[in-house]
């Protein structure tokens, strides 16, 4: 690394949220751009930093800060510009001119050793000078701890974030048990911590570290959908992670229950708020599933008949089962697959409540698909967290926080009578306690899903789970519609949910395959539908068509396949702005995703002479959206998500992806007008029936599978499903015969003492 010195002349852009900061310095008369994550810095001030040498695109050459120091001024002109540069809160320029007149060089010592004789000074009072002295102190505090975390090795964005949620904790923490960084902050692992807590002298051995181990062994479970782990797997993963044998591994545990971080049942090992969320879920799902008397009246039997007879006459029987049940219950699961009338049923059903006077809220899991269930209803939806009122700040979905985000829950429920949600599958447990903390008594819910889904990103596996319990009553659509049977994109999917191969032989209008083995064909095949087959053939853009991958690495992963689409549909060209950001390269032009909920990003919809006619805050993982304008002035980008413009700033381009090509997973709840999928090998976790059904599902005009007519066999005969561990099921069949009291509170008296419930 170089050394750079000099006095901070202009703070250019500076983000509050990252600490990242573009600022220049002046040294000898000469100005420098520098980048870098800061706690604080201000004008005037004198700055020494370690970094490297990069060169900006536009700008040219940049030192990237990784290590910096302040260094206190050097000169009588130098400490009155520092102080009056409102670096320190309270002084401005005619209060640093008394200071510096009266003190001379020992200005800055005596405001941090002797901060009462401030209050000679005509025009500070001793309280301004205790305040003054404060300000002092904090901002050499803060600069102290930033110096004392880079000896750590820690880099200066992350010692700005570990030091802006410790404060002055940090020392203690470090001492103590500086594995609760992990714990408490979002991004950062159980291995760096690990690196610190070597160099602070804690012992591989320590109870912290083998506790942090198994709480994040348990947290890594829940990321791969997990709601447990038995203790058998628990303990071999977490010996994995701490490259050690853990000799008392059960009594680590115990530790770990009697502290209140675990919950053990039997061979079952859940951090303790993902098991009470699972409790609760039980419970709160009984407690709802109670007769609505009002609806065995004669006038709502005759407004449904009257429904069946008038609005919709072509519906089967189980579809007018599922329109009885959603009026006479308080709970009920719709599930079917394509082409099987699960929104025709929807809308009689909403037809029904409607008439009878009911206030209904519809809602999904993400943005797109409470799109896709407005437009298919021609009602208003919206996405769970929008309809719970989610407040949240980034990084804050964990433990009870999550919860405590949701400004409608017990204290605040929902004001109204049905409550519909659609696309379950994608529902994990986090989310689906947060709903049911919501719903008051006497309000119907009605979940609608397709169970032969990719279960939830996240832990849990409510929809199956429900299903599989037998406790909830579920109708499960299976008559395929006539209208329905005309496409082989619905036609296919149920014989692949089944087992059943397709006929690739068959000319069809909607289903195509195209045949290649080889990596390079099917790269290209792939850029001349996408560029010229598909939108002549369907009259439609480039945007509307999506390629899917079952992987994210690999020959044909979304890695792969974005990076060649981009150069083939949005070539780099000297007229067009990019930008590189996060080791990605962004393009006027190129198609992006959303790939995590920012609540806080503020959108506005451009009306005539580009005013904004609508705004609002939220962009939701999963929304797709087109590049239109870089601003490497303002470092900025542009992207248009529909209607919807969003300005980021370059720091917050983390969470944008190019979105050529985007995993399977990503695309539910979400429809295309076409999708194009590489049949190529991979890993055969991945290559699974469900995965490719969930795919040929998403697409809405047109399906086209290009490679390996073998590969597309095998993922039809691939019924692997990753195991989840998941104990809804268990509990809902526990609480069926359960007393009232018990439903109404599922917990002993014994888990409310020990978890602080």
């Amino acid at each position: 690394m170089e050394e750079l010195e000099g006095n901070i002349s202009h703070i250019v852009f500076r983000s509050e949220e990252s600490g990242y900061t573009v600022f220049t310095i002046e040294d000898k008369g000469e100005e420098t751009t520098c980048v870098g994550s800061f706690s604080h810095i201000a004008v005037s001030e004198k700055i020494k930093m370690r970094g490297r040498w990069k060169e900006h695109s536009v700008y040219g050459k940049q030192f990237s800060v990784e290590e910096y120091e302040l260094l206190p001024p050097d000169s009588l002109s130098g400490i009155e510009q520092y102080l009056a540069s409102g670096a320190i809160k309270g002084v401005g320029k005619a209060i640093a001119k008394r200071i510096v007149k009266k003190f001379k060089e020992d200005s800055l010592r005596i405001m941090e050793e002797e901060p009462e004789r401030l209050a000679e000074i005509n025009g500070i009072s001793e309280r301004k000078a205790r305040d003054i002295a404060a300000e002092l102190v904090g901002k050499k505090d803060r600069q102290d701890a930033i110096l004392f975390l880079q000896g750590l090795g820690i880099g200066t964005q992350l010692c700005y974030k570990i030091y802006r949620h410790f404060q002055g904790e940090i020392y203690t923490i470090l001492r103590e048990n500086p594995y609760r960084i992990a714990e408490e902050l979002e991004g950062v692992g159980f291995k760096r911590c690990d690196q610190i807590a070597k160099k602070v002298g804690i012992g591989e051995k320590s109870p912290f570290r083998i506790h942090a181990g198994i709480s994040y062994t348990l947290l890594q479970g829940e990321l791969q959908g997990h709601c447990y782990l038995p203790v058998s797997i628990l303990k071999r993963e977490a010996e994995r992670i701490l490259d050690m044998e853990i000799a008392l591994f059960e009594e680590e545990l115990m530790d770990l229950q009697i502290e209140g971080r675990v919950r053990i049942q039997g061979e079952r090992v859940y951090r303790a708020g993902t098991y009470f969320r699972e409790r609760r879920v039980a419970a709160k799902l009984h407690a709802l599933d109670v007769p609505e008397e009002e609806a065995y009246s004669e006038s709502w039997n005759q407004a449904i008949e009257g429904l069946f007879r008038k609005e919709n006459p072509e519906l089967d029987s189980l579809q007018k089962e599922a329109v009885y049940l959603a009026a006479h219950s308080g709970i009920l699961v719709i599930t079917g697959g394509p082409g099987t009338g699960k929104t025709t049923t929807i809308k009689t059903i909403l037809r029904l409540f409607t008439e009878r006077g009911k206030n209904i809220s519809l809602a999904a899991p993400t943005g797109r698909a409470a799109k896709r269930m407005g437009e298919a209803t021609n009602y208003p939806a919206k996405t769970l967290h929008r309809l719970l009122e989610y407040m949240g700040q980034e990084g804050e979905e964990e433990e009870e926080g999550f919860h405590r985000l949701f400004q409608r829950n017990e204290e605040n429920p929902l004001d109204t009578d049905v409550v519909i949600v659609d696309e379950m599958s994608m529902v994990d447990l986090y989310l689906m306690d947060a709903l049911l903390k919501a719903i008051q008594p006497g309000t119907r819910l009605i979940l609608v899903g397709d169970s032969n889904q990719l279960p939830s990103v996240g832990a849990g596996n409510v929809l199956r789970d429900i299903l599989s319990s037998g406790c909830i009553k579920a109708i499960q659509l299976k008559k395929i519609f006539r209208q329905a049977l005309e496409s082989d994109i619905v036609v296919n999917a149920h014989k692949i949910n089944e087992g059943k191969e397709p006929d690739l032989s068959k000319r069809s209008k909607d289903f195509l395959f195209i045949r290649g083995e080889q990596a390079e064909k099917i790269f290209s095949d792939i850029a001349v539908l996408m560029k010229e087959k598909l939108p002549k053939y369907l009259n439609i853009d480039t945007l509307s068509i999506q390629v899917m991958s079952p992987q994210k690495k690999g020959v044909l992963g979304v890695e792969s396949l974005n990076r060649y689409l981009q150069e083939s549909l949005n070539p780099k060209d000297k007229n067009k702005a990019e930008k590189e950001l996060y080791g990605r390269v962004f393009r006027l032009g190129d198609k992006v995703m959303q790939v995590k909920n920012n609540y806080q990003l503020a959108w506005e919809i451009p009306g005539k002479f580009n005013i904004p006619i609508e705004e609002g805050e939220g962009i939701f993982n999963g929304d797709i959206g087109r590049i239109t304008e870089i601003n490497h002035f303002a470092e900025t980008v542009t992207v248009f998500f529909d209607d919807k413009r969003v300005v980021y700033n370059f720091s917050d381009c983390e969470d944008l992806e190019l979105a050529y090509a985007i995993t399977i997973h990503k695309s539910q709840g979400s429809e295309y007008d076409a999708v194009i999928l590489p049949m190529y090998r991979g890993p055969q976790i991945l290559m699974t029936r469900n995965l490719l059904y969930t795919a040929v599902t998403r697409a809405k005009s047109c399906v086209c599978l290009l490679g390996d007519p073998r590969v597309f066999r095998d993922m039809i005969h691939n019924e692997t499903e990753q195991k989840r561990y998941s104990g809804l099921r268990e509990q809902l069949m526990e609480m069926k015969n359960s007393t009232p009291d018990r439903i109404e509170n599922p917990f002993s008296n014994e888990e409310e003492a020990s978890y602080g419930l």
